[in-house]
């Protein structure tokens, strides 16, 4: 399978004997959902291992480098608050509600490409501003290989958000989720950053996305996909998008594992499609083994063609590392890859048949979507 569309849909791993109420599934967190829309389940954390096995990391914190908050919660709300909209997907898949913000006064939304779905083909966007005002919306462009969408509104004078530094973000940093989890507008609730950098799948077989994402405790629940993860200083550094819950059918709400898309990579994304319709999506140019269960990731085939047909890089061999980070799976390597932009030089730490290792360098190619 291309790199281009990797979906770790022919993995298969041995299971332990686990209780299926200790299975911890990542959700997306459309809410409302009726019809087709039903399907937005995704791929089991950590490939399906038990909440008890999940591999645990030690994380450590310089209390000096923790950037304070400087602003009390409430004042976080309203600064924001007015700058958060819910909205409404209706088509001939069925019906969701989530949420979004305003990025720019002149209308520009930014929420999850698995908000805005269900309208995909003929249906129709509906967004609700802070005072409840209903307006029609226009879809400018999607990208569900990062789960992100931008609809525009006719309006004018509205507040944008104030966007911050996904990248300065440690372990432990206070943070504020605002959205409209299970149809309950202007909702708030408040965390920390839990883990950074975490692996996430979320999404169908045929629109999977891989997320690098913000992990945070504070409580986000179906619904709340696109509403903005805000900082200390109320500024958006992240968009709410999956969770983690007990269990094997559907979602059950909130367990303290909550996931966000890095506002640094989502507003490359953004940027390109309010500019041109259109995003691109870094790719490598290879397919990898999804049934291979040792450590890193195997190439199945290096694409003619494709960014990495100019190496020495061949079927068969294992990376180990990407850019120096040891890579433990297909998924890791996948989300590790889209934490860089199109035309950015990356290295691979390769091992043979043989057991040998070397290091090679590769320019990422672009895969447009819209």
């Amino acid at each position: 399978m291309s790199e281009d569309s990797i979906q770790k849909t022919s993995r298969k791993r041995k299971r332990k004997n686990t209780p299926l109420s200790a299975v911890v599934v990542i959700s997306l967190l459309v809410g409302g959902t009726t019809g087709g829309a039903v399907g937005w389940v995704a791929s089991d954390l950590a490939n399906g291992v038990s909440a008890n096995s999940v591999k645990q990391e030690n994380i450590n914190i310089n209390p000096v480098d923790i950037t304070p908050a400087t602003e009390t919660v409430a004042q976080i709300v309203q600064n924001v608050r007015p700058s958060v909209v819910s909205i409404r997907a209706e088509g001939n898949s069925g019906a969701g509600t989530g949420s979004g913000f305003i990025f720019k006064q002149d209308g520009y939304i930014v929420t999850n490409n698995h908000v805005v779905a269900p309208a995909d083909n003929g249906g129709t966007l509906t967004v609700y501003l802070q005072d409840k005002t209903p307006y029609k919306a226009k879809l400018i462009g999607r990208n569900a290989s990062y789960d992100l969408a931008v609809i525009k509104i006719e309006a004018s004078g509205l507040k944008p958000v104030s966007i911050g530094n996904s990248d300065a973000l440690n372990v432990g940093d206070l943070t504020v989720a605002f959205g409209s989890p299970l149809g309950l507008t202007g909702t708030v609730t408040a965390g920390i950053v839990s883990a950074l950098n975490r692996p996430v799948t979320a999404g169908g077989q045929d629109d999977q996305s891989f997320i690098s994402a913000i992990q945070t405790d504070a409580a986000i629940n179906p619904g709340n996909s696109g509403g903005p993860l805000v900082n200390g200083q109320a500024q958006v550094v992240g968009v709410n998008s999956a969770i983690a819950t007990l269990g094997s059918g559907g979602q059950t709400g909130s367990i303290g594992l909550g996931f966000a898309i890095p506002v640094n990579q989502a507003q490359r994304i953004v940027t390109e499609i309010i500019n041109t319709g259109k995003s691109t999506t870094p790719i490598a140019g290879i397919s990898i083994d999804s049934t291979f269960e040792g450590g890193g990731a195997k190439v199945a085939e290096v694409v003619a063609g494709g960014a990495a047909s100019t190496t020495n890089l061949k079927a068969g061999e294992v990376i180990t590392k990407i850019n120096g980070e040891i890579v433990e799976d297909s998924t890791e390597l996948i989300v590790a890859i889209r934490r860089n932009n199109p035309g950015d030089v990356i290295t691979f730490t390769v091992k043979d048949s043989a057991g040998t290792l070397r290091v090679i360098s590769l320019t990422l190619g672009s895969r447009e979507e819209s």
